[in-house]
């Protein structure tokens, strides 16, 4: 998720960042320093100084405006980078770096990249995920190889993928299905290079399946695809990244478990994969393995998934739609919806992750 700035206002207000949570609160992965379940958004703690937010599948990480690192929920196989296993309800720092500038969550690993473009991973290494040249767990971050041209990181279920300044993609860890787009479906332990190009700019990772955008606004995916979604309209698994139609309008891309969403620069919403809870946003519960388009809106700037789909518009409103039985969309209910419903009234939200059965979300407030 891209970080927010404090932006200087009129009379000498500051428009700054409030996190939020809601859903399934098991192991206290909303960070509300309990377990209990809500149906609605809960702020996460007083404070108005995060600026980026990740989740895996049962826990989060959050980077506050002062680059240092944050996490909470659960912490089997030290997850949470804090140097034990032990659980948390509320953000506990990691370290005390100031320097951290990008995160992501998978299931059962972390990655962050540093204000110098070192990458770090900790949690399981079960299969090579963390890119160490090993299968060995850590609770604390480690240093992937000793490069300092790391830009953007995900973490699918048991893989990882990067993008280098120089536009490169590489990936690493459990490759069964192909996620990792090397041409086989072979692990590996440390980072390899996918393909030789150098025109990748985004990437985001799912359960098993793999999408990414390049800089002529072609879009791109790989790995598992047995329900559709890889968006190919076949279901027909690839260990090569496949070009998603023939369009060079995607601007923003997100990767649910079973399912994916993307954004055209026009400002339309696109979904496709597995639908049987309404997460395409379509109106019904039909899969689909081609892009399908949500709606006719054009308002549309960020989106995240996981068996449920969030959304903000660019008026800055929240909707989310899919799996509500925890109460993960935020409607104040346990209703499932196939089509997108707005979360609450406000139109200050700026940032969305959708983990499992629950959420999390940015949304700005004025402070002196």
């Amino acid at each position: 998720m891209s970080g927010i700035s404090q932006i200087l206002m009129s009379g000498g207000l500051l428009l700054q960042p409030v996190l939020w949570s809601w859903g399934l609160n098991g192991y206290g992965r909303l960070g509300l320093n309990n377990t209990t379940n809500y149906s609605s958004p809960k702020q996460v703690g007083a404070l108005i100084t995060w600026s980026t937010v990740a989740v895996g599948r049962q826990h989060s990480l959050a980077i506050k405006t002062d680059g240092t690192l944050w996490s909470w929920g659960d912490n089997g196989l030290g997850r949470l980078g804090l140097g034990n296993i032990t659980d948390y309800s509320s953000p506990k720092q990691v370290g005390a770096l100031t320097t951290w500038s990008t995160v992501a969550a998978g299931q059962r690993h972390s990655l962050a990249i540093r204000t110098d473009g070192t990458l770090w991973s900790w949690g399981s290494g079960a299969s090579g995920q963390l890119g160490l040249g090993n299968f060995t767990n850590y609770s604390s971050p480690k240093q992937v190889g000793v490069l300092t041209t790391w830009s953007k990181v995900a973490a699918a279920l048991y893989a990882s993928l990067a993008i280098k300044t120089d536009g490169t993609l590489w990936s690493w860890g459990y490759g069964g299905f192909g996620q990792l787009g090397l041409g086989n479906t072979t692990t590996y332990l440390s980072p390899k290079q996918v393909g030789a190009l150098t025109t990748w700019s985004k990437v985001a990772a799912g359960q098993y399946q793999s999408l990414a955008i390049k800089t002529d606004g072609t879009l791109w995916s790989w790995g598992r695809n047995n329900l559709g979604q890889l968006g190919l309209g076949s279901i027909y698994d690839y260990s090569s990244p496949k070009q998603v139609g023939a369009l060079t309008t995607w601007s923003t891309v997100a990767a649910g478990r079973q399912h994916s969403l993307a954004i055209k620069t026009g400002g339309t919403l696109w979904s496709w994969g597995y639908n049987s809870g309404g997460q395409l946003g379509l109106g019904n519960t039909t899969s689909y393995s081609a892009p399908k388009q949500v709606g006719a809106l054009t308002t549309w700037s960020t989106v995240a998934g996981f068996a449920h789909s969030l959304a903000i518009k660019t008026d800055g409103t929240l909707w989310s739609w899919g799996y509500g039985s925890y109460g993960q969309l935020g409607l104040g209910n346990i209703t499932n919806y196939s089509s997108p419903k707005q979360v609450g009234a406000l139109t200050t939200w700026s940032t969305v992750a959708a983990g499992d059965s629950f959420s999390l979300a940015l949304k700005t407030t004025l402070a002196l």
